[in-house]
Protein backbone atom coordinates (compact mmCIF):
# COMPACT_ATOMS: atom_id res chain seq x y z
CA UNK A 1 0.00 0.00 0.00
CA UNK A 2 1.19 3.22 -0.70
CA UNK A 3 2.12 5.87 1.63
CA UNK A 4 0.95 9.64 0.49
CA UNK A 5 1.81 10.67 3.85
CA UNK A 6 6.05 11.65 4.33
CA UNK A 7 7.41 10.37 6.98
CA UNK A 8 8.79 12.95 10.53
CA UNK A 9 12.21 13.02 9.07
CA UNK A 10 11.03 14.08 6.05
CA UNK A 11 8.66 17.27 6.89
CA UNK A 12 11.19 18.10 9.39
CA UNK A 13 14.20 18.32 6.72
CA UNK A 14 11.36 19.84 4.40
CA UNK A 15 10.43 22.56 7.38
CA UNK A 16 14.55 23.85 7.82
CA UNK A 17 14.64 23.89 4.51
CA UNK A 18 11.58 26.64 3.77
CA UNK A 19 13.40 28.40 7.21
CA UNK A 20 16.29 28.35 5.78
CA UNK A 21 14.70 29.82 2.32
CA UNK A 22 12.97 32.26 4.63
CA UNK A 23 15.93 33.44 6.38
CA UNK A 24 18.36 33.57 2.98
CA UNK A 25 15.26 35.87 1.49
CA UNK A 26 15.15 38.16 4.53
CA UNK A 27 18.81 39.29 4.92
CA UNK A 28 19.06 39.44 0.83
CA UNK A 29 15.65 41.77 0.63
CA UNK A 30 16.24 45.10 -0.43
CA UNK A 31 16.68 47.82 2.28
CA UNK A 32 15.31 50.89 3.08
CA UNK A 33 14.96 54.32 5.02
CA UNK A 34 11.98 54.24 7.85
CA UNK A 35 11.62 58.12 8.68
CA UNK A 36 10.03 58.90 12.08
CA UNK A 37 9.69 62.01 13.86
CA UNK A 38 7.59 63.68 16.37
CA UNK A 39 7.93 66.09 19.23
CA UNK A 40 9.34 65.88 22.99
CA UNK A 41 10.99 67.99 25.75
CA UNK A 42 9.74 70.96 23.90
CA UNK A 43 11.59 70.57 20.41
CA UNK A 44 11.56 67.78 18.00
CA UNK A 45 12.64 64.24 17.36
CA UNK A 46 13.67 62.71 14.01
CA UNK A 47 15.00 59.20 13.66
CA UNK A 48 16.36 57.29 10.23
CA UNK A 49 16.27 53.39 10.61
CA UNK A 50 17.32 51.11 7.58
CA UNK A 51 15.23 47.92 7.82
CA UNK A 52 14.43 45.64 5.01
CA UNK A 53 10.51 46.08 2.41
CA UNK A 54 9.54 42.93 5.30
CA UNK A 55 10.16 44.94 8.46
CA UNK A 56 7.14 46.15 10.40
CA UNK A 57 7.22 49.45 11.69
CA UNK A 58 3.84 50.15 12.69
CA UNK A 59 4.09 50.08 16.72
CA UNK A 60 7.14 51.29 16.60
CA UNK A 61 6.65 54.86 16.92
CA UNK A 62 4.17 54.60 19.80
CA UNK A 63 6.94 52.55 21.72
CA UNK A 64 9.12 55.39 21.14
CA UNK A 65 6.67 58.29 21.99
CA UNK A 66 5.55 56.23 25.61
CA UNK A 67 9.11 56.31 26.50
CA UNK A 68 10.16 59.52 25.77
CA UNK A 69 7.03 60.86 27.62
CA UNK A 70 7.76 58.50 30.54
CA UNK A 71 11.40 60.28 30.72
CA UNK A 72 9.61 64.15 30.14
CA UNK A 73 7.37 63.19 33.36
CA UNK A 74 10.58 62.53 35.40
CA UNK A 75 12.74 65.59 33.88
CA UNK A 76 10.29 68.15 32.79
CA UNK A 77 10.52 71.54 35.14
CA UNK A 78 7.91 73.04 32.96
CA UNK A 79 5.68 69.55 34.46
CA UNK A 80 4.50 70.89 38.08
CA UNK A 81 4.00 66.77 39.03
CA UNK A 82 7.26 65.77 37.20
CA UNK A 83 9.76 64.19 39.34
CA UNK A 84 12.39 66.87 39.05
CA UNK A 85 9.56 69.34 40.24
CA UNK A 86 8.31 67.41 43.14
CA UNK A 87 12.01 67.13 43.89
CA UNK A 88 12.54 70.87 43.88
CA UNK A 89 9.40 71.99 45.55
CA UNK A 90 11.22 70.43 49.17
CA UNK A 91 11.73 72.84 51.24
CA UNK A 92 13.24 70.88 53.91
CA UNK A 93 17.17 69.41 54.53
CA UNK A 94 15.61 66.35 56.59
CA UNK A 95 13.25 64.91 53.81
CA UNK A 96 14.10 62.22 51.30
CA UNK A 97 13.31 61.52 47.73
CA UNK A 98 13.50 58.47 46.05
CA UNK A 99 14.59 58.82 42.36
CA UNK A 100 13.10 56.76 39.43
CA UNK A 101 15.63 54.21 37.33
CA UNK A 102 15.69 57.18 34.91
CA UNK A 103 16.15 60.04 37.00
CA UNK A 104 18.84 58.02 39.19
CA UNK A 105 20.59 57.02 35.91
CA UNK A 106 21.05 60.38 34.97
CA UNK A 107 21.61 61.66 38.39
CA UNK A 108 24.90 59.74 38.61
CA UNK A 109 26.07 61.18 34.73
CA UNK A 110 25.79 64.55 36.47
CA UNK A 111 27.75 64.03 39.12
CA UNK A 112 30.54 62.76 37.38
CA UNK A 113 30.17 65.65 34.62
CA UNK A 114 30.12 68.06 37.68
CA UNK A 115 33.39 66.66 39.34
CA UNK A 116 35.47 66.11 36.08
CA UNK A 117 34.27 69.94 34.95
CA UNK A 118 35.28 71.19 38.42
CA UNK A 119 31.60 72.47 38.50
CA UNK A 120 31.65 73.91 34.89
CA UNK A 121 28.77 71.85 34.68
CA UNK A 122 25.98 72.27 37.12
CA UNK A 123 22.78 71.13 37.26
CA UNK A 124 21.21 73.30 39.64
CA UNK A 125 21.79 76.32 37.97
CA UNK A 126 17.55 76.56 37.88
CA UNK A 127 17.19 80.02 40.01
CA UNK A 128 19.68 81.65 37.70
CA UNK A 129 18.34 80.33 34.33
CA UNK A 130 14.92 81.56 35.55
CA UNK A 131 16.23 85.00 36.75
CA UNK A 132 17.88 85.52 33.08
CA UNK A 133 14.64 84.23 31.27
CA UNK A 134 15.65 81.31 29.47
CA UNK A 135 13.18 78.86 31.83
CA UNK A 136 10.00 78.24 32.45
CA UNK A 137 9.31 81.62 34.07
CA UNK A 138 9.41 83.32 30.64
CA UNK A 139 11.51 85.20 29.25
CA UNK A 140 12.63 88.63 30.85
CA UNK A 141 14.40 90.54 28.65
CA UNK A 142 16.60 92.38 30.78
CA UNK A 143 20.35 91.79 32.43
CA UNK A 144 19.53 91.04 36.47
CA UNK A 145 20.50 93.16 39.12
CA UNK A 146 23.91 92.36 40.44
CA UNK A 147 22.33 91.82 44.09
CA UNK A 148 19.98 89.40 42.45
CA UNK A 149 22.82 87.12 40.61
CA UNK A 150 24.67 87.20 43.86
CA UNK A 151 21.72 85.99 45.91
CA UNK A 152 20.99 83.14 43.29
CA UNK A 153 24.59 81.83 43.13
CA UNK A 154 24.08 81.30 47.12
CA UNK A 155 21.90 78.41 46.03
CA UNK A 156 24.02 76.91 43.30
CA UNK A 157 26.07 73.76 43.58
CA UNK A 158 25.20 70.31 42.71
CA UNK A 159 27.32 69.11 45.77
CA UNK A 160 24.39 70.47 47.99
CA UNK A 161 22.33 67.44 46.59
CA UNK A 162 23.35 63.90 48.47
CA UNK A 163 22.61 60.33 47.50
CA UNK A 164 22.42 57.63 50.00
CA UNK A 165 24.19 53.78 48.48
CA UNK A 166 20.44 53.47 48.30
CA UNK A 167 19.85 56.18 45.36
CA UNK A 168 17.75 58.06 47.77
CA UNK A 169 18.39 62.00 47.66
CA UNK A 170 18.53 64.68 50.33
CA UNK A 171 19.35 68.15 49.46
CA UNK A 172 21.80 70.25 52.14
CA UNK A 173 20.48 73.90 51.25
CA UNK A 174 16.45 73.77 51.11
CA UNK A 175 16.58 76.67 48.33
CA UNK A 176 18.77 74.18 46.06
CA UNK A 177 17.14 73.37 42.62
CA UNK A 178 17.57 70.81 40.05
CA UNK A 179 17.28 71.98 36.11
CA UNK A 180 18.87 68.49 33.72
CA UNK A 181 17.60 70.39 30.63
CA UNK A 182 21.54 70.65 29.16
CA UNK A 183 21.22 66.59 29.71
CA UNK A 184 17.89 65.27 29.87
CA UNK A 185 17.94 65.05 25.85
CA UNK A 186 21.00 63.23 25.18
CA UNK A 187 19.84 60.59 27.31
CA UNK A 188 16.65 60.82 25.86
CA UNK A 189 18.74 59.99 22.40
CA UNK A 190 20.60 57.26 24.52
CA UNK A 191 16.72 55.66 26.02
CA UNK A 192 15.50 55.72 22.09
CA UNK A 193 18.63 54.28 21.15
CA UNK A 194 18.04 51.10 23.09
CA UNK A 195 14.86 50.63 22.78
CA UNK A 196 15.91 50.38 18.87
CA UNK A 197 18.47 48.04 19.64
CA UNK A 198 15.97 45.71 21.27
CA UNK A 199 13.74 45.81 18.76
CA UNK A 200 16.56 44.32 16.75
CA UNK A 201 17.15 47.24 14.53
CA UNK A 202 21.35 47.61 13.47
CA UNK A 203 21.52 50.50 11.83
CA UNK A 204 19.98 53.71 12.34
CA UNK A 205 20.53 58.01 13.79
CA UNK A 206 18.20 59.15 16.58
CA UNK A 207 18.50 63.05 16.95
CA UNK A 208 16.82 65.37 19.56
CA UNK A 209 17.05 68.77 19.57
CA UNK A 210 20.56 68.34 17.54
CA UNK A 211 21.44 65.56 19.87
CA UNK A 212 22.29 62.49 17.81
CA UNK A 213 23.36 58.56 18.19
CA UNK A 214 24.05 56.81 15.20
CA UNK A 215 24.31 53.32 15.05
CA UNK A 216 25.83 50.98 12.06
CA UNK A 217 25.49 52.25 8.97
CA UNK A 218 23.14 54.00 6.08
CA UNK A 219 21.62 51.76 3.44
CA UNK A 220 24.70 52.21 1.50
CA UNK A 221 27.02 50.86 3.77
CA UNK A 222 28.72 54.00 4.82
CA UNK A 223 29.06 55.84 8.18
CA UNK A 224 26.20 58.13 9.08
CA UNK A 225 27.32 61.87 8.45
CA UNK A 226 26.03 64.17 10.90
CA UNK A 227 26.31 68.04 10.30
CA UNK A 228 27.20 70.56 12.77
CA UNK A 229 25.72 73.74 12.66
CA UNK A 230 26.90 76.76 11.40
CA UNK A 231 27.69 78.72 15.02
CA UNK A 232 26.25 82.37 13.22
CA UNK A 233 22.72 83.83 14.79
CA UNK A 234 21.59 84.46 11.44
CA UNK A 235 22.83 80.78 9.86
CA UNK A 236 19.91 78.32 8.61
CA UNK A 237 19.05 75.50 10.97
CA UNK A 238 20.27 73.04 8.29
CA UNK A 239 23.52 75.49 7.27
CA UNK A 240 26.60 72.67 8.02
CA UNK A 241 29.43 74.60 9.66
CA UNK A 242 31.50 70.93 9.01
CA UNK A 243 29.89 67.27 8.72
CA UNK A 244 31.42 64.28 10.88
CA UNK A 245 31.51 60.98 10.28
CA UNK A 246 29.34 58.61 13.26
CA UNK A 247 29.40 54.78 13.68
CA UNK A 248 28.30 53.42 17.21
CA UNK A 249 28.68 56.84 18.75
CA UNK A 250 26.94 59.94 19.84
CA UNK A 251 27.44 63.75 19.17
CA UNK A 252 25.84 66.64 20.95
CA UNK A 253 26.70 70.26 20.32
CA UNK A 254 25.76 73.71 22.57
CA UNK A 255 26.17 76.90 21.11
CA UNK A 256 25.35 80.68 21.88
CA UNK A 257 23.44 81.40 18.78
CA UNK A 258 20.29 80.04 19.10
CA UNK A 259 18.61 81.06 22.33
CA UNK A 260 19.70 85.00 23.53
CA UNK A 261 18.38 88.11 23.95
CA UNK A 262 19.82 91.23 22.54
CA UNK A 263 20.11 94.86 24.31
CA UNK A 264 21.75 97.81 21.84
CA UNK A 265 25.04 95.67 20.85
CA UNK A 266 25.31 93.06 23.12
CA UNK A 267 23.66 89.46 23.18
CA UNK A 268 23.39 87.66 26.06
CA UNK A 269 23.11 83.62 25.46
CA UNK A 270 21.46 81.16 27.59
CA UNK A 271 24.34 78.97 28.54
CA UNK A 272 25.80 80.60 32.43
CA UNK A 273 28.92 80.10 33.95
CA UNK A 274 27.98 78.68 37.42
CA UNK A 275 30.78 80.50 39.08
CA UNK A 276 29.84 83.93 37.86
CA UNK A 277 26.13 83.51 37.33
CA UNK A 278 26.39 85.19 33.90
CA UNK A 279 26.57 83.95 30.35
CA UNK A 280 29.83 82.82 28.92
CA UNK A 281 32.03 85.81 27.56
CA UNK A 282 34.73 83.63 26.37
CA UNK A 283 34.25 84.00 22.75
CA UNK A 284 33.16 80.47 22.62
CA UNK A 285 30.61 79.96 20.44
CA UNK A 286 30.05 76.46 19.54
CA UNK A 287 31.38 73.13 21.38
CA UNK A 288 30.40 69.77 20.02
CA UNK A 289 31.14 66.55 21.34
CA UNK A 290 31.53 62.79 20.10
CA UNK A 291 31.37 60.04 23.10
CA UNK A 292 30.04 56.28 23.22
CA UNK A 293 26.74 57.74 25.11
CA UNK A 294 24.67 60.88 24.03
CA UNK A 295 24.07 61.83 27.92
CA UNK A 296 27.58 62.27 28.83
CA UNK A 297 27.86 64.12 25.28
CA UNK A 298 25.40 66.62 25.94
CA UNK A 299 26.26 67.79 29.34
CA UNK A 300 29.81 67.80 28.28
CA UNK A 301 29.40 69.98 25.46
CA UNK A 302 27.49 72.47 27.54
CA UNK A 303 30.49 72.37 30.10
CA UNK A 304 33.34 73.13 27.46
CA UNK A 305 31.54 76.26 26.25
CA UNK A 306 31.97 77.39 30.11
CA UNK A 307 35.42 75.94 30.07
CA UNK A 308 36.99 77.57 27.26
CA UNK A 309 39.06 75.89 24.59
CA UNK A 310 42.35 75.24 26.68
CA UNK A 311 41.05 73.78 29.35
CA UNK A 312 38.01 72.22 26.88
CA UNK A 313 40.32 70.20 24.83
CA UNK A 314 42.97 69.06 27.55
CA UNK A 315 39.90 67.67 29.60
CA UNK A 316 38.83 65.66 26.13
CA UNK A 317 42.02 64.41 25.57
CA UNK A 318 42.38 62.72 28.49
CA UNK A 319 38.82 60.90 28.28
CA UNK A 320 39.25 57.85 26.65
CA UNK A 321 36.50 57.37 23.72
CA UNK A 322 35.65 61.57 23.92
CA UNK A 323 36.50 64.04 21.12
CA UNK A 324 35.53 67.72 20.79
CA UNK A 325 35.62 70.76 18.45
CA UNK A 326 35.26 73.92 19.95
CA UNK A 327 34.54 76.88 17.95
CA UNK A 328 35.79 80.74 18.97
CA UNK A 329 34.69 83.67 17.58
CA UNK A 330 37.78 85.88 16.57
CA UNK A 331 38.00 89.43 17.38
CA UNK A 332 37.99 90.51 13.25
CA UNK A 333 34.31 88.03 13.32
CA UNK A 334 35.81 85.08 11.70
CA UNK A 335 35.27 81.37 13.54
CA UNK A 336 38.53 79.48 14.71
CA UNK A 337 38.15 75.52 15.11
CA UNK A 338 39.91 74.51 18.32
CA UNK A 339 39.82 70.04 18.02
CA UNK A 340 40.71 67.67 20.38
CA UNK A 341 42.95 65.35 19.18
CA UNK A 342 40.64 62.45 18.28
CA UNK A 343 38.49 64.82 16.53
CA UNK A 344 37.81 63.71 12.98
CA UNK A 345 36.10 65.51 10.02
CA UNK A 346 34.96 64.10 6.65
Amino acid sequence: MLNFYPSKAKRTVALMAVLLILLVCASCQPRREVRLTGKTMGTTYHITVVAGLLTSTGTLQKKIDARLAAINRSMSTYDPNSEISRFNAIASVEETFSPSADFLDVLEVASELYRLTDGAWDGTLDPLINLWGFGRKGAVHQVPADDRIVQALCHVGFDRIERDPSGRMRKTDPAVTLDLASIAKGYGVDAVARLLGDEGLTDFVVEIGGEVYARGHRKDGKPWRIGINRPDRDAAFNEVYKAVPLTDQAMATSGDYRIFFQIGEHAYAHILDPRTGRPVTNGVVSASVVAANCTVADGLATALMVMGPEKGVALVDRLPGVACLIVTRQPDGSLKDHPSSGFVLH
